[in-house]
């Protein structure tokens, strides 16, 4: 059962997270706001924290466990691991001085029912039929799942989690307003709970880049709704991620920042002007965290990570003196 929090204790914890008509001031993007996602940065949660301690970084964000094969059900995000799992390993990240940013979740990255995406991938041996069936069983538990990932998130003493908003149809204008009804169904939970669900523009969904986010915050008013703001997906889709896709965001509900690693660093032909959106950031008075999302699959992945972090230290560093 959720512990849930009341409604006055909800509301405190949206206004610290500054989504509250934005009042808070949040200082210097410097190395205290770097964070980075620990399953890319080593291969056990120990390598891990390693990593973090080797940066000097405090701050970590969630998504899968590092190395881990999976519980009895295959399960391998911590955002929807047993509470015995969790507590363990929000005890680990306490007792080594480090602190949970963001927790990335897969909630709604998957096909929605009714809308079939524009490019299916079925797993080995799966008919459409048989997919169908697991995405529906999924969205008929969605609520649920939300409930659960918002109890993993108290858990880690973090208040904002990562959503999706469906894997993408051939014209997601057209299911836009569905989209934001389920956006508003799951915000009304997450609203009694105090957490802030944030839409990352992920290509493979309906909401792929800036602009697509900034009409659906528009649709969807509730200040539990934010953005999970990574500026090289936008590139997907051929929009220009800074100034212009940024230049269009609602800047007080972006609540997490992530780089990959293409984008920051120094020989990419992807690479993206950091110095400048880390300082537009820091004027539009940004008061979340900056997380490393490397993203670079190949046999030198944990190498790129360090590369891309040393690089995020060089830019912050400068951006500090």
């Amino acid at each position: 059962m959720l512990n849930t929090m009341n409604r006055r204790q909800a509301l405190a914890v949206l206004a610290g997270a500054g989504t509250v008509l934005g009042a808070k001031r949040s200082g210097p993007i410097d190395l205290s706001r770097i964070s980075a996602i620990t399953d890319e940065v080593g291969k056990t949660p120990a390598e891990a924290i390693a990593f973090a301690r080797d940066h000097g970084i405090r701050w970590v964000e969630l998504r899968a466990v590092p190395g881990y094969k999976g519980d009895e059900r295959g399960v391998r995000e911590y955002a929807f691991l047993s509470e015995s799992f969790v507590k363990k390993a929000a005890k680990e990240l306490r007792d080594n001085g480090l602190g949970v940013s963001f927790l990335n979740t897969s909630l709604l990255k998957f096909a929605l029912p009714g809308m079939e995406p524009a490019k299916r991938r079925l797993r080995p041996g799966q008919t459409l039929a048989q997919a169908h069936e697991a995405e529906k069983a999924k969205f008929d538990r969605r609520r649920d799942d939300l409930r659960h990932a918002i109890r993993t998130a108290q858990l880690f003493e973090v208040d904002r989690l990562r959503v999706f908003t469906g894997f993408r149809v051939a014209n997601p204008e057209k299911v836009k307003s569905r989209v934001a009804d389920l956006m508003g169904e799951m915000t009304r939970i997450a609203e009694r709970e105090g957490v802030w669900l944030l839409v990352e523009n992920e290509g493979a969904c309906n909401v792929a880049t800036s602009s697509e986010l900034t009409a659906l915050l528009r649709d969807v008013r509730s200040k539990a709704l934010g953005i999970n703001w990574d500026p090289y997906n936008d590139l997907a889709f051929q929009e220009t991620p800074y100034p212009d896709g940024y230049t269009l965001l609602p800047k007080k509900r972006i609540g997490n920042v992530q780089v990959k690693g293409r984008s920051v660093l120094p020989d990419s032909p992807t690479r993206l002007d950091w110095a400048a959106i880390l300082k537009s950031l820091e004027t539009d008075d940004y008061e979340g965290k900056i997380g490393l999302e490397t993203h670079i699959f190949d046999d030198r992945l944990i190498e790129h990570s360090h590369n891309s972090m040393r690089e995020i230290r060089r830019l912050v560093a400068a951006e500090a003196s």
